[in-house]
């Protein structure tokens, strides 16, 4: 299944989503499997969900259930059954292979309000010059530094820069970003942190990051929709 989450649903958190997802699940009366064991749970997997806070028209999970259902007629039920702004957008028959498998990078949308254009084009220049790009976040195990440009696929400036925000009338310049998932993740706030590193870029207002697409990265850095094997009815390990 593919999901969404919308306006401020975004600041939704992972274990919260997972909660009201199987919340959904029992109203819709969802013929789910569930493990083995002294505390059965529902076979749900998720694949690399988004931070909180951050908007997504493209995240990703996969259940077991008892018996075949209609996956049109399920995706109906479970978005009627969940809050609007935590939208189901896609469900298939799963036709083989691991989910996680297919899904290798993402592309994003960071909305920078009160940014010139310009001034973005030459942090993106200097961004993709460099070999190495330190930037540094406060994990679980503290404080870490890693390289946020190593992971970077593409990084350019939208067409549509220079368009108003979504949230007010000011200029807005849209960085368009594709990102390969590797450990330790790299996100868009780390790649806006390697843009202060290498040229000095600090938007006036916060940032609006929204996930386009997952997927595996074509040779023209567009991102492939992880579920399309499915309605082919192919499996990956036919492919």
């Amino acid at each position: 299944m593919r999901y969404a989450k919308r306006g401020t649903l975004r600041f939704t958190s992972h274990r919260d989503f997972a909660r009201a997802f199987e919340r959904a699940l029992r109203r819709a009366g969802v013929p789910m499997a569930y493990s083995q064991g002294f505390t059965p749970h529902p076979k749900i997997s998720y694949a690399s969900a988004a931070p909180t806070g951050v908007a997504s028209e493209a995240e990703y999970l996969e259940i077991a259930l008892r018996e075949a259902v209609d996956p049109d007629r399920l995706r109906a039920a479970l978005d009627a059954a969940l809050s609007p702004g935590l939208d189901i957008v896609d469900a298939v028959e799963a036709s083989g292979g691991s989910l996680a498998d297919r899904i290798e990078a993402s592309r994003w949308r960071i909305a920078l309000p009160g940014v010139d254009p310009a001034v973005l084009r030459t942090a993106v220049d200097a961004f993709r010059a460099a070999s190495e790009v330190p930037v540094e976040r406060l994990t679980k195990q503290g404080r870490r530094t890693f390289d946020a440009r190593g992971a970077v696929i593409s990084i350019d400036v939208a067409q549509e820069n220079g368009a108003p925000s979504e949230v007010t009338d000011v200029p807005c310049a849209i960085l368009d970003l594709v990102v390969r998932q590797v450990s330790p993740s790299v996100r868009p706030d780390d790649v806006l942190s390697g843009l202060r590193v290498v040229a000095d870029l600090e938007p006036p207002a916060p940032p609006r990051a929204t996930r386009l697409a997952q997927g595996t990265v074509t040779a023209q850095a567009e991102i492939a929709d992880p579920l399309e094997a499915d309605r082919d009815g192919v499996a990956i390990g036919e492919r």
